[in-house]
């Protein structure tokens, strides 16, 4: 984050924190579209792989342009992690809340 990182408001692992945020985010929201789009109630462990793997090459795509077309970025491996935890953090927590409330209607 250059130098802004150094400001006191943030603390070491700041972006990390905000990657994996902004991939939690993404996936609840993709995750919702799906739902609403299709009009089904529970999202299948099949469009959650396919999002997460949609993730994957998402994040992975940032981080490559990051390392080669933006020289003020530099791509790092634990970016890409961290996008990752957000996203399956996510989509876990989706497909638990799902269950839990499917379970609480019978």
């Amino acid at each position: 984050m250059g130098p802004i990182s150094n400001s006191p408001m943030f603390f070491p692992g700041f972006d990390k924190l905000v990657h994996c945020g902004f991939f939690f985010v993404l996936v609840v929201f993709w995750s919702n579209g799906i739902l609403r789009q299709q009009n089904i109630k529970h999202l299948s462990y099949k469009s959650a792989a396919v999002i997460l793997v949609w993730c994957l090459v998402y994040g992975g795509a940032i981080e490559i342009l990051q390392l080669t077309v933006f020289t003020w970025r530099s791509g790092e491996w634990g970016d890409l992690f961290a996008d990752m935890v957000g996203a399956c953090m996510a989509a876990f927590s989706i497909l638990v809340i799902e269950k839990a409330l499917g379970h609480e209607k019978n």
